[in-house]
């Protein structure tokens, strides 16, 4: 650590209020007269000063010191230059994710593109030190956010994605490839790719297969996840009176999503509903945690909790002596 810094340093501008405390304490001190008045002082002659009276301005030089200290407090020290070891993941993780039109299917609360959504986020904010991108598709794709540690604006942006945003369709295999594409010139220990779909591949110029081929000569490894119920779920229709939702059957392409995941060592998972879907990403969130032991530069480190514990226990000891010691004097 080379030095402390204030994050409020204009509240250090009240401790001009201490020798102003102070000042006015002594001179109530010298204008104090004294109440009694006798003819002599004769009587009093062999009577000594009190240990009260040695400690009478203890009171206030703990009540004084206590808001010196609270000032410091508002002000929010921190440390500055400070190493520390921490232990990270180094993976970068790509989520490759379906927002076709079927995405809105309410088999899961409240349709299955919102609850992926959601699930995503968790995971996200479950891996601090990972770089995170997202990729979605439908009948095409395209990059949301690239690789980043920045996990508020990766946030974000996941929220603003809705089904609608490019045309309609499921290109499985561009999603892929998209994804593949933001992970092939990285640098980290592990490379993953998260895709998650509700259909089959109808769109697209690249085959699934064919994008899972590239993944693996570029040492990436893709989880899939099929999401939807088994059997008949409600989908939106358009219909002349407005979107309604009819039951129509769940169909999911498990044997191309469970060849991609083979093909590239990674693993295929079914979601069938939200609680599914959250045990799905705790599981990848198990299977990726080969950790690395770093040295991590930290700027800054709050350091107000010293100061502030000393105030309280100025305060409180400050009352226990008016209330025991001094309770008599007045």
């Amino acid at each position: 650590m080379n030095g402390i810094t204030f994050a409020n340093p204009l509240f250090l501008y009240l401790l001009a209020v201490v020798p102003a405390m102070i000042i006015f304490y002594v001179l109530k001190q010298q204008k104090a007269t004294a109440s009694l008045r006798v003819p002599a002082m004769n009587p009093f002659a062999g009577t000594g000063k009190t240990f009260r009276h040695y400690i009478r301005h203890i009171l206030f030089s703990f009540r004084t010191l206590a808001v010196a200290l609270l000032i410091i407090v508002l002000a929010r020290p921190q440390a500055t230059d400070r190493f520390r070891n921490v232990s990270t993941e180094g993976i970068d993780i790509i989520l490759a994710l379906d927002i076709s039109g079927s995405m809105l299917a309410r088999d899961f609360k409240p349709d299955r593109l919102e609850a992926s959504k959601n699930v995503a986020i968790q995971f996200i904010s479950g891996r601090p030190y990972d770089r995170i991108g997202l990729v979605v598709f439908s009948g095409e794709s395209f990059t949301q956010c690239p690789l980043t540690t920045d996990h508020a604006v990766l946030i974000n942006l996941l929220r603003e994605v809705q089904s609608g945003m490019i045309e309609d369709g499921t290109a499985i295999g561009n999603g892929l490839a998209t994804a593949v594409n933001r992970l092939k010139d990285s640098k980290a220990k592990s490379k993953v790719i998260i895709l998650l779909t509700d259909g089959v591949n109808n769109r697209g110029d690249i085959a699934p297969a064919t994008a899972a081929d590239i993944a693996k000569t570029f040492g990436i490894r893709v989880y899939t996840i099929g999401v939807g119920t088994q059997g008949m779920a409600p989908y939106p229709v358009q219909t002349p009176y407005g979107i309604q939702y009819q039951d129509m059957p769940v169909e999911i392409d498990e044997a191309v999503l469970k060849d991609i995941a083979q093909e590239t060592g990674g693993k295929y998972f079914r979601a069938t509903d939200n609680n599914k879907l959250v045990q799905v990403y705790n599981e990848i969130d198990k299977l990726e945690k080969s950790k690395i032991d770093v040295k991590q530069f930290s700027r800054k480190e709050e350091e107000y909790m010293l100061p502030a514990l000393i105030a309280f226990c100025l305060v409180l000891l400050e009352i226990v002596i008016r209330n025991t010691i001094f309770k008599n004097l007045t």
